[in-house]
């Protein structure tokens, strides 16, 4: 007589904290952008900054901007899950909205520089880091041209610091191109990302303690 094998039940997976890396001028936002677009279904955290706000950013949706001494407050506070000066502006991670995603369930992406990864898988190993990259550091510093934000001497600047950054890729889960003009395509690699952590034998179970 042949006996019935019961399968075991797959684990229910658990929240996922997605930090999305790379260098400046990659396009770590317009990919959050279009996330947004596409109706992924993650917590978007917002971080918070000292820098001045660019023509077309809004305020509590690209960035949370506020004042140096109000930042510092935020740091005195214990508010920030990891926070760093980047060229000159600080950057901020805000803790309390990283838990409240985390502990109601949800996927939850948050936006770094490389330095603030590294500080984020410390304090929460079980987080999936992604580093964007481009073809090239030339196409980086083309990018950054375009936007006509920085100075010849921040330009140099940063060229440098990418090169530093992309020799850090080996700290990271996964790596995503995000080729100019085809934003679209790197979000639906993150998508895929997200799909295989979620068939994960043993869930990252994400939870950031008290």
């Amino acid at each position: 007589m042949s006996r019935k094998h019961q399968l075991s039940p797959i684990p229910t997976a658990g929240p996922l904290l997605l930090v999305l890396s790379g260098p400046s001028g990659v396009g770590k936002d317009a990919v959050l952008s279009r996330m947004r677009e596409r109706d992924c279904s993650f917590v978007y955290v917002i971080t918070v900054t000292t820098r001045a706000q660019r023509v077309g950013e809004r305020d509590n949706i690209d960035y949370r901007f506020v004042s140096s001494e109000k930042f510092q407050e935020m740091i005195d506070h214990g508010e920030f899950l990891e926070w760093a000066n980047v060229y000159g502006n600080h950057y901020g991670v805000p803790r309390k909205s990283v838990k409240q995603a985390l502990d109601s369930g949800r996927d939850t992406v948050v936006k770094v520089d490389v330095q603030g990864a590294a500080a984020i898988k410390k304090i929460l190993p079980q987080a999936v880091l992604i580093f964007l990259m481009s073809s090239s550091v030339e196409e980086l510093m083309l990018r950054l041209k375009q936007r006509r934000t920085e100075s010849s001497f921040d330009l140099a600047l940063r060229s440098e610091t990418a090169r530093k950054e992309i020799e850090q890729l080996s700290s990271f889960d996964y790596a995503v191109y995000n080729w100019q003009d085809e934003v679209d395509r790197a979000v639906s690699e993150v998508a895929m990302i997200v799909a295989a952590e979620k068939c994960r034998v043993t869930s990252r179970e994400t939870s950031l303690p008290d």
